[in-house]
């Protein structure tokens, strides 16, 4: 079976994450990605130094990706990406606001010479309203669209711990990127997509926003709780450590309470009758369920959970990620050498994608300048 993208060749102007996640995406589907770097390079590349002495970030995001380093205000530089767009299926660029119409390339102007193209502009704030000149990085972001709000304990806000609104962004940049070539299969004609991190993760507090719209009031942080569903969280085991559980229906909550917790007097308790009941009662069912848990041994409170088919799991860290039975891994070569990392999570029968290697800075500005020379 061909790769689906096979034959599609995708443009970028990238740096950071949102775009780079999009492309890397689209290349594990078997698109060809050019990633065009300005002189000095994807400032990602500097991030950290973990992998080798590579950035972690960069080769997780860059694999099986062409780099071209170029001058934007070189004319020679200018002429050769766009002879290399007039190529292409899909330009995407998530430059600082402005840069890329102040470079030459902005979409507009793009798709009125190239009607086949799609472009995609990932921005932090969108194309209009008062914030559109305003820089984005991703824990700014969590924090103006209220997620660092919701995140963290009672005491305070936090942090996602990694970059959610760029990789989200990313995500609704790839699956828009998809549809808009299927469009054009049909119209013969691209289009101009334009992608936010804000709007990326103002549509992931849809719940959040919905439930203080419609209630006035706001849902409170947690921490390892739900703050809209109970029994939901870490509870303590005997001989220490916790277990994590998660109960979404009537149904599972009989499942617990008869079969796991052996107390059934616990469904005719007006204050856990419902789910609205049990989340306004949180606390004592809490200290009520951690006194069962910690009377039982954890290898039979784990049997339990599973044969009854309730939702648990582990509190791992990253080292105990890096040994979990479920981990799929893929082997990628990079300018230091091999490094390993998680699988594409994407998996089509009959398709093994075998991602193509982390390029080094202009590893292939010389062979892109012959294949578009004049």
């Amino acid at each position: 079976m061909s790769p689906p993208l096979h034959g599609i060749l995708v443009v970028s102007i990238e740096q950071a994450v949102a775009a780079p996640y999009c492309t890397a995406r689209l290349a594990d589907a078997g698109a060809r990605v050019i990633k065009v770097e300005r002189v000095g390079g994807d400032f990602a590349r500097a991030y950290d130094t973990a992998a080798s002495g590579q950035s972690a970030w960069f080769i997780w995001l860059n694999r099986g990706k062409e780099s071209v380093e170029l001058n934007f205000k070189d004319p020679d530089d200018a002429a050769l990406l766009r002879r290399v767009l007039a190529c292409a299926d899909v330009f995407v660029q998530n430059l600082a606001p402005g840069a890329a119409e102040r470079a030459g390339f902005g979409s507009s102007d793009l798709r009125k010479a190239f009607p086949r193209l799609i472009t995609c502009d990932i921005s932090g704030y969108g194309e209009d309203g008062p914030y559109r000149e305003m820089r984005a990085y991703d824990m700014l972001v969590q924090a103006e669209s209220g997620l660092a709000s919701i995140t963290g304990t009672p005491d305070a806000p936090g942090r996602v711990g990694v970059s959610c609104c760029d990789i989200g962004t990313g995500m609704n940049a790839q699956a828009a990127i998809l549809q808009a070539l299927y469009a054009r299969e049909r119209s013969g004609e691209g289009a101009a997509l334009a992608v936010s991190m804000f709007d990326s993760m103002a549509d992931w507090m849809g719940a959040p926003l919905l439930f203080y719209e419609q209630s006035g009031r706001v849902l409170p942080r947690t921490g390892l709780s739900h703050p809209m569903i109970a029994p939901y969280g870490a509870f303590p085991v005997q001989g220490g450590g916790q277990v994590l559980i998660s109960i979404q229906n009537e149904r599972e909550w009989e499942r617990l309470v008869r079969h796991v917790l052996e107390r059934p007097e616990w469904l005719e308790r007006p204050e856990f009758r419902t789910n609205p009941d049990r989340v306004e009662h949180r606390e004592a069912l809490d200290r009520e369920i951690a006194a069962v848990f910690t009377a039982l041994p954890r290898t039979e409170l784990e049997a339990r959970l599973r044969r009854h088919q309730i939702a648990y799991g582990a509190i791992n860290t990253v080292p105990d990620l890096a040994q979990h039975p479920q981990l799929r891994r893929v082997r990628v070569d990079s300018p230091a050498g091999a490094v390993e990392m998680p699988a594409a999570p994407v998996r089509v029968r009959g398709y093994e994608p075998h991602p193509g290697p982390v390029p080094a800075l202009g590893e292939h500005s010389e062979a892109l300048r012959a294949e578009f020379a004049e």
